[in-house]
């Protein structure tokens, strides 16, 4: 994962007036803090923190914060966007450490196709993201999960799930992640059948 750069102000003036105009000049108000420093207020501009974010790698790309005469590596966190706009409004960027591991969210991608699902199953997504554990420059952007081998019935869960090396996913092994549900009445019909067959068959009391 290679960081992004970003030019980082210090900020003095607080309130919702200055931080107004802030962003009417294109820079979003932000603080910086975490491994044991004091808190940074900061600005940095919109247009350029946006272009990271929807990079690839987006809110788990690691920034180089030039900030006061020093480069700071570090996540951003807390991203407060407009409800209506979409326009950024406030960020916190988290310090990391190239050798501390840390935590971060990431997305669930399932890829092929389960065979249980032209059996009449239906596919059900119970998770879209996870959390895991990794070195800042080890999160990876995304986990795929195949569903290639899933019948009727089958489910994939946590445990089942295989991760890159030194990622750690910081959820119960039994969580369910994916599963080919069976509707009702697909497979019952059949069982009702029977049973009336082997009533049929019995001696009469």
């Amino acid at each position: 994962m290679t960081d992004a750069t970003l030019t980082a102000s210090i900020r003095t003036e607080r309130g919702s007036g200055p931080a107004g105009r802030l962003r009417r000049d294109g820079q979003v108000p932000a603080v910086v803090y975490g491994l044991g420093t004091d808190t940074l207020a900061v600005t940095v501009s919109a247009r350029e923190l946006d272009h990271i974010l929807h990079s690839d790698t987006g809110a788990n790309s690691l920034i180089t914060l030039q900030v006061d005469g020093g480069d700071v590596l570090a996540l951003a966190r807390q991203i407060q966007r407009h409800p209506t706009r979409g326009i950024l409004q406030h960020v916190d960027f988290i310090r990391v450490s190239r050798d501390r591991a840390v935590d971060a969210e990431v997305p669930i991608v399932i890829v092929g196709e389960a065979p249980g699902t032209k059996a009449g199953g239906k596919l059900e997504q119970q998770l879209f993201t996870v959390s895991v554990s990794a070195l800042p420059d080890r999160i990876p952007t995304a986990i795929e999960v195949s569903i290639a081998g899933l019948a009727l019935g089958d489910q994939i869960k946590v445990a089942d799930i295989a991760c890159p090396d030194g990622v750690t996913i910081a959820l119960p092994a039994d969580a369910l992640v994916v599963q080919v549900a069976v509707p009702r009445g697909l497979t019952g019909t059949d069982e009702g059948e029977g049973e009336q067959s082997e009533g049929g068959e019995s001696p009469e009391a």
